[in-house]
């Protein structure tokens, strides 16, 4: 049994140097759909053809290219990291809250791939 249950949606999470532009090409380029551009916090979500699946663009003056890291649902995110962090999985830092949108913490697998788990603070609104 997993110490962790994550839910059947999955952020894939991208660094790009203009959001709204990177955006504009994944509507443009595969069809994906606009969900909304947070601006006050520097992302943007898109909703991507396969069901359960989101393109989360953060901005970055600097990004590195192939920077990706999928972010993983979670109902409990505080919960998910005691249990990760007392079966010995780093962690980056604290956990990232933005009010009234999500509860964000990385963390990395043995081989040090960055993921991410996330908890909906906006209850089911976006």
């Amino acid at each position: 049994m997993p110490l962790v249950s994550v839910d059947q949606n999955i952020t894939i999470a991208m660094s790009v140097t203009d959001r709204h532009a990177s955006a504009e090409w994944y509507e443009r380029m595969l069809g994906f759909e606009l969900l909304y551009h947070a601006d006050d916090v520097g992302w943007s979500e898109l909703k991507t053809n396969t069901l359960g699946v989101v393109i989360g663009l953060g901005e970055h003056t600097k990004p590195v290219p192939g920077n990706c890291v999928p972010v993983f649902g979670v109902a409990n995110l505080d919960a998910a990291r005691a249990k990760l962090e007392q079966a010995s999985v780093k962690f980056d830092g604290d956990t990232d809250v933005v009010e009234g949108m999500v509860k964000t913490a990385t963390l990395y697998d043995p081989d040090g791939n960055a993921l991410m788990l996330a908890e909906d603070l906006t209850g089911g609104a976006v």
